[in-house]
């Protein structure tokens, strides 16, 4: 049996005698001394002269000898003296014997003697080098190779690692030799007797096995070895490719193409799962990997015209033709097998059978599954062979780009000029190629599908961050220096040209799939308003075109129609509006493209799709690609309402008839059904949309009654922007008042839609759909529900209550709060006891619930309910408040809420938005009358109080103030912790709701023994929060108070800590991005709340404060003539309006600050102030 050898009592074979009879002499004449014979003839007469015989022989003995042997052989070789004339001969037959010995016998190695068997490897093989014996060299590493292959164990890391640093140590030291070196230096090199291969061709085939070897040891154990292997790997990596970029263009022949390969396979692997930091090798890798684009192409590029083509369009030629010109160019005659074979004898076979392993393992990483004729050698020539290598070299350095984009998305979003065109993307290019270039290009599928595939990479990973900045200029208007801004801006609009030229014309459909990958990527990340005008509309129309043209292969149809129909979705929903885009759809309508039912159009394109129940994908597709336009561009909503309505009415009169209870039970699960109830709920937004766009929904009905805004924070006031509202910022733009028959419009289609299709999706069987439907409330607006008859308001508060407080679906019951909260805020529904009533009930059952989306959405409407009872009270004296104690419902929603304060942070923040409207109109009297008559909420007068017995009242009053005291503590109480324990936005209510505390006329401020406290707070916020918007709202909390009194005790503290913040004000560090945007109108807010305390310093009695103020005279002096100069430069009508009401707020805190100094008899201060007061 191999390498078992025979039991000891049967006499050795022949063979045997042999073996050790040669090495037993060897050994014997090498120790003579002095020796009979140099060591090369001791060698040729014992072992290499009998080699046939020993190679038989090796099976036959036991392993352990055979190594035994052979190491002592490399020992013998290694130590020989290399100036004998006959070394490099020698050097050949040893390493052929030893490599051909390993193929035959199965080595026991363990992981003691490992490491002796590859030092005596490596004294070999520096031998070798030395002599530049490359082939020899390579026939060594081969037969390590076979040791390691032919064992069939599992090495160990220890083994492993000690393998790549012994690798690692070849290449460095066969860098010195191979093939980087000076044509000149090879003239001097003797040339390798009997091999088949030279010396240039052999040193680039150590370098590749040498690779190869190492990819094979990373792939066993990459992730376990130490951060030192995985930066020594890096580190030759680097030299290597450091030669590289020295020696350009890449040399094109088998022997190169085979050790590029198996360079950059070793690279992917590195950079697959890198366990040290790539950034200092990002630019080097990427511009030599960049050499490889066009690896192969380059002499094949044609140098004279295209035939069919001018000179004059030779610029022109399309991509496609380009590619088969390159096809074409390739081809050979065919030859049958038998020459074929005869033709490819004289190139040398790879031995190591590990191409073949790169390319699966190139296959498996782009997940493509197309034709193997990409990599095949064609018709077996040398030339297709060649081509194949060629094509996976490309492939190889682009899946590497990949990976470095994905190792360092930061480092590498530099080097994106070097990889993407930034001009004439359509173009050739025979030098200086791209990712475009090899996409457009490559007569190669699978080089064409691993650009694609790093596109995709490259756009959704955090590096296509940083393309928010871009912004597209003409290159006449560009400098000597292009901005980044600028350059992302130029490669932005070719990836457009590239990606939308190849759309329109490729017919694969893998690929079709990643190049609609890679436009949906783009227009995530493109901003589009700094962009030409021109190229969303583009982007829309070419999609349009393409889906209008269907693909080739029915195979595909499906799966590409819903992403090319959802990337158009993503481009009708892109942010902000686009202007061209509303004018084309515009053209569209007027041409009447949706009437006559032209197919040209994009909207009659997504209607015929939507209305396809064959295939739900596409039709799920199509509805949100309308619900997109219908939500940007909601000026189409009434051209296309008919079509909508009755869209949604066929889904509703095929999906709704209900399945009896036998078969629902079958259907449980059902795919289909499933399908088709996402059909409808998305059919149901859509129609939801269309009904928010016609009635002007933008959110829910601001009932703030803030006293005007304040003239330095007006123009620095951000417009929230709600989601679910249409975006009507094209519309406003051009038209600055809503036009009455539109909003009659709005009226008719909501009327419609009450008898045409709620009372069917009311009902559904589907929870989702219900829900859906119900969502449709929460988009009405108070002008269209004023509109309707009392039956149909009716019938709206009917139907959600009910299904806020009998529903058992959650999701309706949210949904459901959702819709009374923002009705709840219609004047004519808060006027109303009854309603109110009902809504409190069923938000209150749903503040208990289990599911925490429920208790937000609860939370929520509460809050909203909270703040149309304050609204109805202060400002429409509507159901005015006991003079003796608080009605019911205000305590029941306060108790309601102050439970909701011990939610999660979700509830907490709207349970405080809650408390802070019912803290305005909180009764804090102490001491009521008992004549006033006690107004109800719908002004409906009850049974007076007197009626009762004087001192049963009187009790009962006293009674009813204290638990109102009580309770108004709880509150306030409830504020302070929320402030240590709620998050960001709970702190930001807090700070709301206690300016809405302030707001209260019942309140004594300055008796509260809380006061101190939450001034206190207020302040400790305005100096360390890190989000600006917090101090936002504390500086304008704190500039509520009307008088010194009412700041109390805190008032000094107050001015002292505001002055310093104004003054400290430009070295406050900004602590995010997120923070930048507000820094101006925290400014202004400072500046307003400051303004408001100075004002009230002349009526204090605290001389300390006064001293500090005339300390910071000149500080104040300077503040408030910038203040005083920024007021002079209005000079329009509105801004003069505003201009004055500043210089009144300026004006007061000048005369009280003078007061304040005449009474410190500082004169020559007040006389400064008094020239300041007369400049305005």
């Amino acid at each position: 049996m191999a390498g078992t050898g025979f039991g000891g009592a049967m006499a050795p074979t022949p063979l045997i005698r042999s073996w050790r009879t040669a090495f037993l002499t060897l050994r014997d004449e090498s120790l003579t001394n002095p020796p009979r014979n140099s060591t090369s003839q001791m060698l040729h007469n014992l072992i290499f002269s009998h080699s046939h015989t020993l190679l038989s022989a090796a099976p036959e003995l036991p392993s352990h000898e055979v190594l035994s042997d052979i190491l002592f052989m490399m020992e013998l070789v290694a130590s020989s003296s290399s100036d004998e004339d006959d070394c490099v001969h020698i050097y050949t037959q040893t390493s052929r014997l030893i490599h051909d010995i390993c193929w035959h016998v199965k080595f026991e190695i363990n992981g003691s003697s490992f490491s002796s068997v590859l030092g005596c490897f490596r004294k070999l093989l520096d031998r070798f080098l030395s002599k530049y014996a490359t082939g020899a060299a390579v026939e060594c590493l081969n037969a390590i190779r076979c040791i390691i292959t032919l064992s069939h164990r599992r090495w160990l890391q220890s083994e492993d690692a000690i393998l790549v640093k012994f690798l690692l140590d070849v290449i460095v030291s066969s860098q010195g030799i191979s093939f980087w070196m000076p044509h000149s230096v090879y003239k001097e090199i003797p040339a390798v007797i009997n091999m088949n291969f030279s010396t240039e061709s052999s040193s680039s085939e150590l370098q590749t096995v040498a690779f190869e070897m190492l990819s094979e040891a990373i792939s066993r154990a990459g992730s376990s070895f130490p951060v030192d292997i995985w930066r020594s790997m890096l580190e030759v990596v680097r030299k290597t490719m450091d030669v590289m970029a020295l020696k350009t263009p890449a040399v094109e022949d088998i022997a190169m193409s085979r050790f590029y390969e198996s360079f950059l396979s070793c690279l992917h692997l590195i950079l697959t799962d890198p366990k040290c930091s790539v950034s200092d090798h990002v630019s080097v890798f990427v511009a030599v990997l960049r050499m490889f684009l066009n690896y192969g192409l380059s002499g094949r590029t044609p140098s004279t015209l295209l035939v069919g083509h001018s000179k004059k369009d030779l610029n022109n030629v399309s991509p496609k033709a380009h590619r088969e010109h390159l096809n074409k160019s390739d081809r050979s005659v065919y030859r049958p097998p038998h020459l074929r074979k005869r033709d490819c004898s004289n190139v040398k076979p790879n031995r190591a059978a590990h191409s073949q392993y790169i390319s699966d393992s190139e296959s498996s990483t782009m997940n493509v599954t197309s034709s193997d004729s990409d990599f095949s050698d064609g018709d077996g020539s040398a030339k297709e062979s060649a081509k194949g290598q060629n094509s996976r070299v490309r492939v190889a350095a682009i899946i590497c780009i990949q990976d470095l984009c994905q190792a360092d998305s930061k480092s590498f979003s530099m080097q994106w000029s070097l990889l993407l065109p930034t001009s004439d993307a359509l173009q050739p290019r025979t030098r200086d190629a791209t990712l475009m270039t090899c996409l457009l290009f490559d007569p190669c599928l699978k080089v064409r599908m691993a650009s694609a595939s790093t596109l995709v990479a490259m756009l959704d990973g955090p590096s296509s961050n940083f393309l928010q900045v871009a912004e597209y200029k003409e290159s006449s208007k560009l400098g000597s220096f292009t901005a980044l801004s600028s350059s992302l801006g130029q490669i932005l609009l070719e990836i457009h040209r590239g990606i939308l030229y190849l759309i329109q014309h490729e017919a694969h459909g893998k690929l079709l799939a990643s190049l609609f990958k890679i436009i949906r990527l783009l227009i995530l990340n493109t901003p589009y308003s700094r962009m030409p005008p021109n190229l969303l509309p583009t982007v829309i129309t070419s999609l349009k075109t393409r889906i209008a043209g269907g693909f080739r292969y029915k195979s595909d149809q499906n799966n590409l129609l819903d992403a090319a129909v959802g990337c158009l979705t993503l481009a009708l929903s892109t942010s902000p509006s686009s202007a061209q885009v509303r004018k084309m759809l515009h053209d569209e309508i007027s041409s009447g493209y949706l009437e006559n039912g032209k197919k040209s159009g994009v909207l009659f394109l997504l209607f015929e799709y939507s209305s396809q129940g064959s295939c739900p994908s596409i039709c799920l597709e199509a509805l949100q690609a309308l619900k997109a336009a219908f939500h940007n561009y909601p000026s189409i909503v009434t051209a296309c309402w008919e079509l909508v309505s009755a869209t949604v009415y066929s889904f509703l009169s095929i999906v709704c008839p209900e399945v009896p209870s036998k078969q629902s039970s079958e259907h449980v699960g059902s795919t289909t059904v499933c399908i088709n109830e996402k059909v409808l709920i998305t059919a149901i937004k859509v129609l939801d949309e269309c009904l928010r766009a016609v009635s002007g929904f933008q959110g829910t009905e601001d009932l703030s009654d803030d006293k005007m805004v304040d003239p330095f924070t007006s123009d620095f006031i951000r417009m929230k922007k709600v989601s679910s509202a249409p975006s009507y910022e094209l519309e406003y733009r051009d038209l600055e008042v809503v036009n009455p028959e539109e909003c009659e419009s709005g009226i008719k289609q909501w009327c419609e839609a009450m008898e045409k299709h709620m009372p069917l999706i009311l009902s559904h069987s589907s929870a989702m759909v219900r829900a859906a439907s119900v969502t449709c409330f929460a988009g009405m607006t108070s002008s269209v529900f004023i509109s309707f008859t009392k039956e149909k308001q009716d019938f709206i508060l009917s139907s959600l209550v009910r299904a806020a407080v009998h529903d058992n679906a959650s999701s309706v019951r949210s949904a459901s709060c959702r819709a009374i909260g923002v009705i709840s805020c219609f004047p004519q529904v808060c006027q109303s006891a009854e309603v109110l009533d009902r809504f409190i009930h069923a938000v209150e059952i749903n503040t208990r619930d289990a599911l925490i989306s429920v208790r937000i959405t609860a939370s929520w409407a509460l809050a909203n309910i909270c703040d149309a009872i304050r609204h109805c009270v202060r400002v429409l004296h509507f159901g005015q408040m006991d003079s003796n104690s608080n009605p019911q419902f205000i305590v029941s929603l306060s108790e309601c809420a102050l439970r909701l304060t011990e939610d999660g942070d979700k509830v907490k923040s709207n349970a405080v938005r809650a408390l802070g409207y019912i803290s305005q109109i909180f009764n804090c009297s102490t001491s009521r009358s008992h004549e006033t008559s006690v107004h109800s909420l719908d002004q409906r007068t009850e049974a007076p109080i007197a009626s009762e017995n004087p001192m049963v009242c009187q009790r009962r009053c006293l009674l009813d103030s204290l638990e109102d005291f009580h309770r108004l503590e709880k509150i306030v109480q409830a504020f302070i912790s929320c402030i240590t324990t709620g998050n960001v936005k709970v702190q930001w209510n807090v700070c709301h709701a206690l300016g809405n505390l302030f707001l209260n006329e019942t309140l004594r401020l300055q008796d509260m023994d809380w006061a101190p406290v939450v001034f206190g707070i207020l302040l400790q916020l305005l100096h360390n929060s890190s989000n600006f918007k917090i101090r936002i709202q504390a500086a304008a909390a704190l500039a509520v108070p009307l008088s010194v009194q009412d700041y109390g005790r805190s008032f000094p503290d107050i001015v002292r800590s505001i002055e310093h913040i104004m003054e400290n004000i430009d070295q406050d560090p900004i602590s995010g991005p997120s923070n930048f945007k507000y820094r101006v109108s925290l400014q202004k807010q400072l500046t307003l709340t400051m303004l408001h305390v100075l004002r009230f310093t002349s009526s204090t009695n605290d001389q300390l404060l006064k001293d500090f103020l005339v300390k910071k005279a000149s500080i104040l002096e300077d503040w408030l003539k910038r203040l005083c100069s920024s007021v002079g430069g209005m000079v329009d009508v509105q801004d003069k309006s505003v201009a004055d009401r500043k210089k009144v707020m300026i004006s007061r805190a000048i005369q009280s600050l003078i007061e304040v100094y005449k009474e410190k008899q500082q004169y020559a201060i007040t006389q400064k102030f008094e020239e300041l007061k007369n400049i305005l």
